[in-house]
């Protein structure tokens, strides 16, 4: 498995060539925004290696970095949700990505048992504190 990716070229060929040079971070991580591909709702935002990122474009599935547990996971693995990828797309400076999925399963996504990860609302009340309402 290739797990490098060509360094970034000039600015120009970065944000209008052909080549995916993806740009991690300085702990060799990039952001992905993944979404459900029937209706294009936020599912979850997480990361991704070379590694992970790799194993992603070369099996049609899911392949994050987990940064609490330091570790590559395979989405749905246990839990049944396998992520097919539908499309990925990157960003002008290829410093953060979107995938489009279909997820397997009873098709949720969050550890939680919800559908996305993103099930509350933040509500600011006349300049009193934020608080979380649940989303609709």
């Amino acid at each position: 498995m290739t797990t490098s990716f060509p360094a970034p070229g000039d600015k120009a060929s970065l944000e209008e060539g052909l080549v995916f040079t993806p740009k991690f971070d300085r702990d060799g991580l990039i952001t992905v925004v993944t979404l459900g591909a029937e209706h294009g709702e936020v599912l979850m935002v997480a990361h991704m290696n070379a590694e992970s990122l790799a194993r992603t474009l070369e099996t049609g599935e899911a392949w994050y970095w987990s940064r609490s547990r330091q570790a590559l996971w395979r989405k749905g693995e246990t839990s049944g949700q396998l992520q097919r990828v539908v499309e990925l797309r990157t960003d002008c400076d290829q410093d953060a990505l979107i995938m489009r999925v279909e997820v397997g399963g009873d098709g949720g996504c969050c550890h939680t048992g919800r559908h996305s990860c993103f099930y509350r609302v933040v509500k600011g009340d006349d300049g009193g504190p934020a608080r979380l309402v649940m989303a609709e």
